[in-house]
């Protein structure tokens, strides 16, 4: 009981409140709003306010809400290690990704998920997208069991494999001044220094895009926090951001996007996937992990 009240919690959380809550638990909201009312009762605490301002999670609420997070992963660790005495796959297994990588033709991660649901029918497959260390926090804490980045910084704490690799242009939007101009016009910029004067729509994290602005010295004029935020901000008119460009290749055929002096301005990302190191990683999310490396072998 006391872990299905958490659960609720939980949902309850990420959903932003009760209301929302109810779709996802599939429960009513009164029946949401009583399971809160028994946890806050059971642990002795207030653990949100509700209210006209909205919800909101109290102090207490939100160490409770961590706490949750790992207590959960740990149940989900404790259940694949009861697969592994069995020797079966079962359970869960929760993939995070990096987002706007199914558009990349090199990323075959629908061809590793096709190898392992064959391997694994028994394994319920989450899959999630999220930024670079929203993944990197949720493999370390066991949220997630695999994730799938772009290589940016290496911990002791987890095990990384590469993948394959992404091309990232520098873009402008219709109306910026440097649309329609074509490389090698002496309009266009032809070095870092040019395209300093320009505002610069960046990365609000640690990841290849924030080290080449800062290697380049481009200055943020605008954040994101995911490449739809950047594309958002570029499509403006008003900055320069790098996109990878298999995803910006829909936005160029509209005519919506251009690539300015790909030759100069652009980079490579190589993605890789991780997994913690300590606890040894469950039967399935080893499988998982493994299907993606075959896919990914030269010569496949």
């Amino acid at each position: 009981m006391d872990l299905r009240l958490l659960q609720v919690f939980k949902s309850v959380v990420e959903c932003g409140g009760m209301s929302a809550a109810e779709l996802e638990l599939n429960i009513g909201t009164s029946t949401v709003s009583r399971h809160m009312k028994d946890l806050e009762t059971r642990l002795g605490l207030t653990l949100c306010r509700r209210g006209r301002a909205g919800f909101a999670l109290t102090a207490e609420g939100q160490r409770v809400y961590d706490e949750t997070l790992r207590l959960l992963a740990s149940v989900r660790s404790f259940r694949d290690s009861i697969d592994d005495i069995h020797s079966r796959m079962g359970g869960q297994l929760a993939v995070a990704i990096f987002d706007k990588t199914a558009s990349n033709p090199a990323a075959r991660i629908g061809q590793a998920i096709a190898a392992f649901t064959a391997q694994a029918p028994d394994v319920q497959l989450q899959l999630h997208v999220g930024s670079i260390n929203a993944i990197e926090r949720g493999v370390m804490d066991g949220s997630y069991q695999v994730g799938i980045i772009p290589a940016h910084r290496s911990s002791q704490s987890l095990a990384y494999a590469d993948l394959f690799a992404e091309t990232m242009l520098l873009y402008c939007g219709v109306g910026h001044p440097l649309f329609g101009v074509p490389a090698g016009a002496q309009a266009a910029p032809a070095d870092w220094h040019a395209v300093r004067s320009y505002q610069f729509a960046g990365l609000g994290y640690h990841s290849p895009n924030m080290e080449l602005s800062h290697q380049a010295r481009l200055a943020r004029a605008a954040t994101g926090f995911d490449q739809e935020s950047i594309a958002t901000l570029i499509l403006s008119g008003r900055f320069l951001g790098f996109l990878p460009d298999h995803y910006a290749e829909a936005f160029e055929r509209q005519g919506l996007m251009q690539a300015v002096n790909p030759a100069l301005f652009h980079y490579s990302c190589q993605f890789v996937s991780l997994m913690r190191r300590s606890p040894a990683p469950a039967r399935a999310a080893q499988a998982f992990a493994q299907c993606l490396e075959d896919v990914h072998r030269p010569g496949r």
